[in-house]
C-alpha cells in the first residue's frame, strides 16, 4: 500500500510537471499585430522602414539577439500622430537600431547611423534601403545603405553602433548606373558569409548578388553576378529555406503596395528558376501581400519548426494605405513552393519556430479597400475592373469596365474629413448613374495551411449611405445558413453596423455587401472585420 502511495505521488507531481512545462512552452508564444503602428516594450513609437534584421551577439552579455535596422523619417512621425491625410515627401532623421530576443517585444538601442554621420558635405538627400553585415576580416559591423546616387557603407565596434562614415561607392563601373534601385543585406547563417542583393538603378529590371568582403583594404564588393532580368522589380530581398535560395521582389507601383514575387536557387548565385520569370507567391494576391512591398525576411529555425517570417514594408506615411509600417506574416511550403499566410494577428515561438493563428485574427482580407492604389477600374498600372481581395457581381445597372464613361466606380477616395472616422484613403463605393442592384462579396476559406475554426463569428463594419436605397444589407452566409443586418434610412456619417453569433460551418464562410438603389444613391464601406467570438 505504501509502494502504491509512493507511486501515486510520482506520478502526481510528474503530471503537475508536465502542466508546468506545457503552460511555460505556451507562454512562450508572443503574439504579432499586424494593421497597427507598433511600439517598443517600453512603450515608445518603432520607427524602422526598408531595413533588416540580423543575429548578432551583444558585446557586452555575449547573448545573441535580433537586431532590426531601419529609416526613421520624419514623415512616420507626422502621419503616426495624424493618419487622416496622406503627407509628400519623406525627411530622414536616422537609421535606428532596435533589439528583441523573441523578435515580438524590441528595444530602442540607438540611432545607429545619424543624419550628422549619413550627411555628405552639409548636405542632405535620399537616404534609403539598407543592412549590416559583420566583416571577420577587421572584426567590424558594415552597414550597407542606398545613399543618393550611390550607396554609402559606414561601419562601427558594435552592432548597435555608432557608425560611422567608410566610403561610398558609385555602382556605375559595377551595373552601368550610380545607384542601386532597391537593395537589402543577406547574410547565409550556413556559411557565415553575407551579400548585397539590388537592382539595376533604372527601370530596375536587372537583379545582382554581390559577396560583401575586404577590397584594396576597405569594406566593398568583392563581385557582381546578374541573377534576373525581366520586369522591372523592387523591394529586392532574400531567404534560405531547406538549403534553396529564394530571391524576392515587388512590382514598381512607388509606394504602393504589391504582389509578392519570387525565384527560386539551389546556389547563391543562380541560376534562379523560373529563368527570368518572377513568380506570384500563392497567398499573396488577395491583398497585395498583406498591403505591402517586400521588405525583408527573417528565418527561425527552432528546436521543432523552421519558419520564414515575412517582413514587409507598409509605406503608408507617404501612401495613406492603412495603419502601420511593419507587417510580419509566416511562410508556410510545399515542397519548395512558398506560402504568404495573410494573418492580422498571430502568435510566435522563436525557441520551437512554431506559429500558430491568434484568436483575435481578423479573418477579412483587404479590409480596408486599401490595396488598390487607383480609383477601381483602373486604366493605370496595375490596369484592373475587380477590386482586389472582392467579388462584385452586377445584377442590374451599368457592367464594370474600362469605359469611363459608363462604368461605375468600385471604390471611393475618402477625405481628410471621412479618415478621422475610417482608415486609409480608399473605401468601397457602391453607386451608379441608373437604377442598380450589386453585390459585393468575399469568400473566407480554410487554406491548405491555416484552418478557418468553425464556431461564432462576429461580422462589423463602417457604412455611410444616402437615401434613395430599396433595400441595402450586410449579409454572412456558411452551409446554407444566411445572415443579415438590414440598414435602414440614410446614413449620413459613418457608422458602425454588425453582425453577431453568426455560425460558420465547415471552414467556409461568404460576407458582403447587397445593394438595391434608385440612380445616383450611394453607400461606401470600410473597415470589415470577421473576428471570432470566444
Amino acid at each position: 500500500m505504501k509502494n502504491l502511495l509512493v507511486k501515486l505521488r510520482l506520478l502526481g507531481l510528474l503530471f503537475l510537471s508536465l502542466l508546468i512545462v506545457k503552460k511555460d512552452v505556451l507562454a512562450q508564444k508572443q503574439n504579432i499585430k499586424n494593421d497597427v503602428f507598433w511600439d517598443t516594450k517600453e512603450g515608445k513609437p518603432i520607427y524602422s522602414q526598408g531595413g533588416g534584421i540580423f543575429a548578432f551577439k551583444d558585446p557586452k552579455t555575449g547573448q545573441e539577439k535580433y537586431y532590426w535596422y531601419g529609416v526613421h523619417y520624419k514623415g512616420a512621425e507626422i502621419y503616426r500622430e495624424y493618419p487622416n491625410k496622406t503627407y509628400p515627401g519623406t525627411g530622414f532623421e536616422s537609421v535606428t537600431c532596435y533589439t528583441s530576443t523573441d523578435l515580438v517585444n524590441w528595444s530602442f538601442e540607438s540611432d545607429a547611423l545619424t543624419k550628422e554621420a549619413a550627411s555628405e558635405k552639409g548636405r542632405g538627400g535620399w537616404v534609403g534601403r539598407l543592412g549590416v553585415a559583420f566583416v571577420k576580416e577587421i572584426n567590424k559591423y558594415a552597414m550597407f545603405v542606398q545613399h543618393g546616387n550611390g550607396v554609402l557603407i559606414a561601419v562601427s565596434d558594435s552592432p548597435a553602433g555608432p557608425f560611422t562614415w567608410h566610403q561610398k561607392i558609385s555602382m556605375q563601373e559595377i551595373i552601368g548606373t550610380p545607384n542601386t534601385g532597391d537593395q537589402t543585406v543577406f547574410t547565409d547563417e550556413d556559411t557565415g558569409k553575407s551579400y548585397l542583393v539590388y537592382s539595376y538603378g533604372r527601370g530596375r529590371n536587372k537583379i545582382y548578388i554581390s559577396e560583401i568582403g575586404i577590397k584594396n583594404g576597405k569594406v566593398d564588393l568583392l563581385d557582381c553576378v546578374k541573377i534576373f532580368q525581366g520586369a522591372g522589380r523592387e523591394g529586392n530581398c532574400m531567404f534560405k529555406y531547406k538549403g534553396k535560395y529564394y530571391m524576392a521582389a515587388s512590382n514598381l507601383y512607388g509606394w504602393d503596395s504589391s504582389l509578392v514575387y519570387y525565384l527560386v536557387a539551389d546556389d547563391i548565385r543562380g541560376p534562379y528558376k523560373p529563368e527570368n520569370n518572377m513568380l506570384v507567391m500563392d497567398g499573396a494576391a488577395d491583398d497585395y501581400g498583406h498591403i505591402t512591398q517586400t521588405g525583408f525576411f527573417v528565418t527561425v529555425r527552432g528546436t521543432e519548426q523552421e519558419t520564414v517570417v515575412y517582413c514587409g514594408d507598409r509605406w503608408s506615411d507617404f501612401a495613406g494605405n492603412g495603419l502601420g509600417y511593419n507587417q510580419w506574416v509566416p511562410l508556410s511550403f510545399n515542397g519548395e513552393k512558398p506560402y504568404f499566410n495573410s494573418l492580422n494577428s498571430w502568435n510566435l515561438d522563436v525557441k520551437t519556430g512554431r506559429w500558430n493563428v491568434a484568436k483575435d485574427n481578423n479573418w477579412v482580407k483587404n479590409a480596408s479597400f486599401e490595396a488598390d492604389r487607383k480609383a477601381i477600374p483602373s486604366l493605370a498600372k496595375p490596369v484592373q475592373t475587380v477590386l482586389t481581395g472582392w467579388e462584385t457581381n452586377v445584377l442590374k445597372g451599368n457592367k464594370i469596365s474600362l469605359d469611363t464613361n459608363t462604368s461605375p466606380t468600385l471604390n471611393f477616395a475618402n477625405t481628410e474629413e471621412d479618415r478621422k472616422r475610417v482608415i486609409g484613403e480608399r473605401s468601397l463605393n457602391m453607386s451608379d448613374k441608373i437604377d442598380f442592384q450589386r453585390n459585393v462579396s468575399q469568400k473566407i476559406t480554410s487554406s491548405p495551411y491555416v484552418k478557418l475554426p468553425d464556431g461564432y463569428y462576429t461580422l462589423t463594419a463602417n457604412i455611410r449611405n444616402s437615401d434613395g436605397f430599396f433595400s441595402l444589407e450586410m449579409y454572412a452566409e456558411s452551409a446554407g445558413k444566411r445572415v443579415v443586418s438590414k440598414i435602414k434610412g440614410a446614413n449620413p456619417s459613418w457608422t458602425t453596423i454588425e453582425l453577431k453569433r453568426v455560425p460558420v460551418k465547415n471552414g467556409k464562410v461568404e460576407i458582403g455587401f447587397k445593394a438595391d438603389g434608385k440612380a445616383n444613391s450611394s453607400c461606401q464601406v470600410d473597415d470589415v472585420s470577421f473576428i471570432k467570438e470566444e
